[in-house]
């Protein structure tokens, strides 16, 4: 039995559906299972990634589970799997923990703190690193459905987005494929793409302009202030000016573990062309 956290979740929703293609035997998890649209048949529980005591029901006859970096009560979670008789985990850390400030990066120390736990027990343990997900560019959704400019900071700082079906079809060849359990993958997109490049390919897809304003670090914060805690918007900020002008070094893994190259930025764009047109 496959455990698959973070239920509603991109990547955890096209997990879902390659396992039970492939026939395999999986529950979902969720904080609230009663929001998830599941299949027939597949069985919906409850996993609060920050409360323990939704930890045994959830992983009760589960041998292996996909899941997200949620840093709060990870010792608790790994000692329910052990207990539970989990054998594998795969987590879904973050490309962040390979800078070396990670362990005082506010972004990245969650995903190493879980990396560590996980690490440290003896649960065979595969890590996803991914750099930038597509799926950001959706916070431009709604003022680009408005007809308002997108704000950027940084509008040439660079990133290397890649699709959520890419992380779910890793995800899926390291649950069903031994030879890749315990090995630690560093995803990227193929491409290193500024946001203003990223801005350009939308506006292509979906057949309208669409304006940038370039604001200051401090503008940006404000304006995120009711979405993004300040020491988050500091760290992405942080982030953004480091790759400024600079391209991400990119790498094949995703071809390597998955036999297909990476989807482009742009085919993120038309899957999910309509979120910025209606």
């Amino acid at each position: 039995m496959i455990l698959v956290t973070g239920g509603r979740g991109a990547v955890a929703t096209h997990l879902l559906t390659l396992l039970l293609q492939a026939d395999r035997p999986v529950r979902v998890a969720s904080s609230n299972p009663g929001q998830l649209q599941v299949p027939a048949g597949v069985t919906a529980v409850t996993c609060d990634l920050t409360n323990p005591a939704t930890f045994p029901a959830a992983l009760a006859g589960v041998t292996e589970v996909f899941l997200y970096a949620e840093a709060s009560h990870i010792a608790e979670f790994v000692d329910a799997a052990v207990t539970a008789g989990v054998k594998h985990v795969v987590l879904l850390s973050s490309a962040s923990v390979l800078d070396p400030d990670a362990a005082s990066n506010l972004l990245a120390k969650s995903h190493l703190d879980v990396e560590t736990a996980l690490l440290a027990s003896p649960l065979t343990t595969t890590i996803l690193r991914p750099g930038s997900f597509a799926g950001n560019a959706g916070a431009w959704a709604w003022p680009i459905k408005a007809g308002r400019p997108v704000s950027l900071p940084y509008p040439g700082s660079h990133t290397d987005p890649v699709h959520e079906r890419d992380l779910a079809d890793v995800a899926f060849t390291v649950l069903t494929d031994p030879r890749h359990q315990g090995r630690s993958l560093h995803l990227t997109g193929p491409e290193s793409l500024t946001f203003s490049e990223q801005i350009e390919r939308l506006a292509e897809i979906i057949g309208r302009p669409i304006t940038v304003d370039h604001v200051t670090p401090e503008e940006w914060k404000q304006e995120m202030a009711d979405y993004i805690p300040g020491p988050y918007a500091d760290a992405l900020l942080d982030y953004w000016r480091a790759n400024d002008g600079r391209p991400v070094p990119l790498t094949g893994t995703v071809e390597q573990v998955t036999g297909h190259a990476p989807r482009t930025f742009a085919t993120w764009a038309r899957d999910h062309a309509t979120a910025f047109i209606e």
